[in-house]
């Protein structure tokens, strides 16, 4: 890591990104991550690998609550291997002990996104359990009406849907540099 990089910065908590499914976490984390030259981890990635198995089985086999579950011990898991930039699965952040683990443990953003865009983003893949109905933007217009709560106790609110990723991680980055961050340009 480079003088400027983000070791140190914020007591070296990791960066977590929470908010619904298409709001960009996993792309908008990546690209953070590198910026701020750290790690980028994907929840979902890691309980795939945890459970050898993709998340939309774990749903369809075991169902939500037991996903859910297997969820929150990997979270906590990967907020004590050190600084990173760590993108939630959209209803992790909701569960009332993954939030106060990510309180206590992260700076969390929300990445907020409009309804319009959030389903242009996830029409593009079918790998979203949840949305596997007749009229999935009424499930996601319902899941918006109760999330929204959870996700505004979020530490930072980045609008994400307007242009490019790359606009989110600038403004993110904007944000981080009050809690000890460096300011960083951020090429597309």
């Amino acid at each position: 890591m480079s003088e400027d990089s983000a070791s140190g910065a914020a007591d070296g908590r990791p960066i977590v990104l929470v908010g619904l499914m298409g709001a960009g976490k996993t792309t908008v984390g990546r690209r953070l991550a590198a910026a701020l030259e750290l790690p980028f981890k994907d929840a979902d990635e890691e309980i795939e690998k945890a459970a050898d198995r993709p998340v939309a089985d774990i749903f369809s086999d075991f169902g939500e609550a037991a996903f859910r579950d297997g969820e929150r011990r990997v979270i906590a898991r990967l907020l004590e291997e050190g600084q990173a930039v760590l993108a939630l699965g959209g209803g992790a952040f909701v569960n009332d002990e993954t939030r106060k683990l990510v309180r206590e443990k992260a700076i969390s953003i929300w990445l907020k996104a409009d309804l319009d865009t959030l389903m242009e983003r996830v029409s593009r893949r079918d790998n979203r359990p949840l949305l596997r109905t007749d009229n999935p933007r009424a499930v996601m217009a319902e899941l918006m009406a109760k999330r929204e709560a959870a996700y505004a106790e979020a530490d930072i609110q980045i609008e994400g849907d307007q242009g490019p990723h790359a606009t989110a991680v600038e403004r993110i980055l904007e944000a981080l540099v009050p809690l000890g961050f460096p300011l960083k340009a951020v090429n597309d």
